[in-house]
């Protein structure tokens, strides 16, 4: 099957469609500034916590009650920060919680706290830790 010539002037000229260089650079360009942005995005929300915590040990007390010690690691020590802590059940489920206050100090903190549990605790481990310590929590 061949293809058919348009008739001359009827339908105006034939252009080529190559594309436009300018839209290459703009798309190329586009591309790089949307990669920065996420990645800077992802940097942000993913990079490294100012403030955390490691679990040390941990040991049953009696009367549903559990003993943590945990090592703080922040990169500013004069401010105070506040870790959460909890302890689970047998079945996994969340059995206790409790704010434990780290006051401003070294770099490296160790704290000591008892959790006490409404189940029998089997272990314990770091919801998460902040600087954004509660009023009723600091100790001014």
């Amino acid at each position: 099957m061949s293809t058919r010539a348009l008739p001359e002037g009827r339908y105006g000229r034939v252009r080529d469609r190559a594309p436009r260089r300018w839209r290459k650079w703009v798309f190329t360009a586009a591309g790089l500034v949307l990669g920065v942005v996420v990645t800077w995005v992802a940097y942000v929300n993913i990079g490294p916590a100012p403030i955390s915590a490691d679990r040390l040990s941990y040991a049953n007390r009696p009367g549903n009650v559990m003993e943590l010690t945990i090592n703080v690691v922040r990169d500013d020590e004069s401010r105070p920060g506040v870790c959460i802590v909890r302890t689970r059940d047998k079945s996994g489920a969340e059995s206790g919680r409790k704010e434990v206050f780290v006051p401003p100090g070294n770099n490296q903190s160790l704290q000591t706290t008892l959790i006490h549990s409404t189940d029998l605790p089997v272990m314990a481990d770091i919801f998460g830790c902040s600087y954004t310590v509660p009023p009723y929590l600091s100790r001014n």
